[in-house]
């Protein structure tokens, strides 16, 4: 049993996402997708909601909910700020920008902010290594990143930087 109760999740909006899909397995990623999109994660109640309406057994949804890294099952903050950490981004300063990062933020790789205004997290690779130190803030790539480059960025988004 957990201390704190999911909070209230609004099934309406499962089943306005649920009827934008075809009501069949194959469309279950591209509903899971939109269910975090509009809730920031995925609730365990919406969750078990799509099972039932895509008549998919719920160890199944739960089984991709988990084994994909783009989901979480875990509030995420209204902006998602993504440190690759792979070798080439490594070798040209990516820890020090999680480290930076972790203090201007007050959490730790893999958290969220009190306020909910931000998740940190980090990727062993996105695939860009010739940009490295790569950040994504909210989708958006930012290669070659500096600390000076990651305040202004930070700022820009967020509408603030804590260094």
């Amino acid at each position: 049993m957990t201390s704190s109760a999911e909070p209230t999740v609004d099934l309406q909006a499962v089943d306005r996402i649920l009827a934008t899909h075809p009501r069949e397995r194959h469309a279950l990623i591209m509903v899971l997708q939109d269910v975090q999109q509009q809730f920031r994660y995925l609730p365990r109640t919406a969750l078990e909601h799509v099972a039932d309406a895509l008549a998919v057994p719920r160890s199944h949804v739960f089984q991709l909910a988990t084994f994909y890294r783009a989901f979480s099952l875990k509030p995420r903050g209204r902006h998602v700020c993504t440190v690759c950490t792979g070798t080439a981004c490594h070798v040209r300063g990516a820890v020090r920008l999680v480290e930076k990062l972790e203090r201007d933020l007050g959490v730790k790789a893999g958290g969220t902010t009190p306020d909910m205004n931000a998740t940190l997290e980090t990727v062993n690779c996105v695939g860009a290594c010739a940009l490295g130190p790569l950040v994504i803030l909210d989708g958006t790539y930012h290669g070659n990143i500096t600390s000076a480059k990651l305040d202004k960025v930070m700022r820009g988004v967020l509408g603030r930087t804590e260094s």
